[in-house]
C-alpha cells in the first residue's frame, strides 16, 4: 500500500524552534510530525509565515504561499475561484487555521471554551479564537476532538453533526513510561532547588487551571508537611495571572516551601521534575484533553485530578477526582497521598497502566485511521 500523502500545519511550532515553550496544541502537532510515518503517513509541514514576510522566517517546514491573514482574506474576497493548491492527499489543520485547498482537510478543535467558558479566556483574543474556530468546523471535511466530552461541547456550541467527529486521545512519548537516570534527575532537582517528594501542578497560569486553590490547599497543610513537602508550580505566566503571582512571590518570600518555575522549557527537564514529585495536583476547572495528568501517570506520580470535564475520561480512575471548586476536597487528597502508602501505591498502578494506552504512537495510528475514512468517502 503506498504512503499516505499527508500535509500538517505546523505554525504552532515556530515558538518552540525559537527557544520558546510548546503550547498544549504545539505538543499535540509535534507529536504527529514524528509518529505519523510509523502509521504509513509522508507527512510534510507547512508553516504560516507572518503577514509581509513573504516566507521568511519559518523554521518548521515549507512556508504557505501566503501569511494565514492574507490566506483569510482572499478566502472571504474569492470563496469559489480560490483554493491553496496542497500536494497531498490530505491536510491536518491543527490550530484552526483553515483556508479553502484543493485536498480533504481534516481539523483538530482541542475544546469550545471561548464560546462555553468566555469568562476564562483573554477578552482581546476571544472574538477572533470563535471565528476560528467556527470557520474550522464548517469548512473541515472531518473533525478531530480529543474526547467525548468535546465532542458534547463541539456539538452544542458549534452545532457540528457528531458523524462528522471522531475521538483521538493525546499520548505521551514511550519514553515517559521508563526510568529516568537517578543522576540526571538529582542534577535537574538540585538545579532548581527542588526536594524529591514535593506536590506538582503543570499548566500555564491562568484562571481555569485553577492553581490559586492549589496554592490555598498546600498552605492549609499541617506545617510540617509543608516543611517536607514543597509546592511546586510549572508554568509560563498567562492571562489575568498577576495576583496569583504576586501569592507566589510573597509566599516563597515568606519562607514557605513554593517554588515556582515559570521557564522550564525543555521537554527532557521537565520528564525529570515529574520523575522527582511525590503527588501530582491538577485541578483544572476545563480541560479538552489535559496532557499533564497523562505524563504523571506514565511518569508514576499519583494524581489528584479533577472530576469535571475531559479529566475523568484520561484518568479511568487512576486518579483521585475531587471537586475542582472544592478547596477542601484538594486539601483532603493532598492528605491522603501523602499519609497513606497503600493509596499512593494503588494510584500509581492504576496510573502507569493507563498510560501504557495512551501514547503518541496511539494517537498516530487513530489520526491515519481517520484519514483513510474521510478519503473513502
Amino acid at each position: 500500500m503506498s504512503r499516505l500523502r499527508v500535509g500538517l500545519g505546523a505554525t504552532m511550532l515556530e515558538p518552540a524552534r525559537n527557544g520558546g515553550r510548546l503550547d498544549g496544541i504545539g505538543v499535540y502537532t509535534d507529536a504527529l510530525l514524528r509518529f505519523l510515518p510509523a502509521a504509513g503517513c509522508e507527512v510534510t509541514p507547512y508553516s504560516y509565515p507572518r503577514p509581509g514576510a513573504a516566507g521568511k522566517g519559518i523554521q518548521v517546514g515549507q512556508a504557505l504561499p501566503q501569511s494565514f491573514e492574507a490566506a483569510t482574506l482572499r478566502d472571504l474576497l474569492t470563496p469559489r475561484a480560490h483554493r491553496v493548491h496542497m500536494p497531498a492527499d490530505i491536510f491536518h489543520t491543527t490550530d484552526y487555521r483553515i483556508v479553502r485547498m484543493d485536498c480533504p482537510q481534516v481539523a483538530t478543535l482541542h475544546d469550545a471554551l471561548p464560546i462555553s467558558h468566555p469568562e476564562w479566556c483573554n477578552p482581546r483574543l476571544r472574538g477572533m479564537k470563535n471565528w476560528l474556530q467556527r470557520k474550522a468546523a464548517c469548512k473541515a471535511d472531518h473533525v478531530i476532538a480529543l474526547s467525548h466530552f468535546a465532542i458534547d461541547e463541539l456539538v452544542s456550541c458549534f452545532g457540528i453533526d457528531p458523524r462528522r467527529v471522531s475521538v483521538v486521545p493525546c499520548g505521551v512519548d514511550d519514553g515517559w513510561m521508563e526510568e529516568p537516570d537517578a543522576g540526571a534527575v538529582a542534577t535537574t532537582l538540585r538545579e532548581h532547588g527542588l526536594r524529591a517528594g514535593y506536590y506538582l501542578s503543570v499548566g500555564t497560569l491562568q484562571p481555569r487551571k485553577n492553581v490559586d486553590r492549589v496554592l490555598d490547599a498546600w498552605l492549609e497543610l499541617p506545617a510540617a508537611l509543608r516543611a517536607e513537602r514543597q509546592l511546586v508550580i510549572v508554568g509560563a505566566p498567562g492571562w489575568r495571572c498577576e495576583t496569583l503571582v504576586r501569592r507566589l512571590q510573597a509566599a516563597a518570600q515568606n519562607g514557605e516551601n513554593v517554588v515556582w518555575l515559570n521557564a522550564l522549557t525543555d521537554g527532557a527537564a521537565l520528564r525529570r521534575v515529574y520523575a522527582g514529585a511525590g503527588v501530582f495536583v491538577f485541578p483544572s476547572l476545563y480541560e479538552g484533553f489535559g496532557i499533564p495528568v497523562a505524563e504523571a501517570m506514565a511518569a508514576g506520580v499519583p494524581v489528584i485530578a479533577s472530576n469535571s470535564s475531559s479529566l475523568p475520561e484520561v484518568s479511568c480512575g487512576a486518579a483521585l477526582e475531587v471537586d475542582p471548586l472544592d478547596t477542601g476536597a484538594i486539601l483532603d487528597a493532598m492528605l491522603a497521598l501523602a499519609r497513606d502508602d497503600a493509596l499512593r501505591d494503588r494510584c500509581i498502578a492504576a496510573g502507569r497502566a493507563r498510560a501504557a494506552s495512551l501514547t503518541w504512537r496511539e494517537t498516530a495510528r487513530l489520526t491515519a485511521a481517520v484519514y483513510h475514512q474521510v478519503l473513502s468517502r
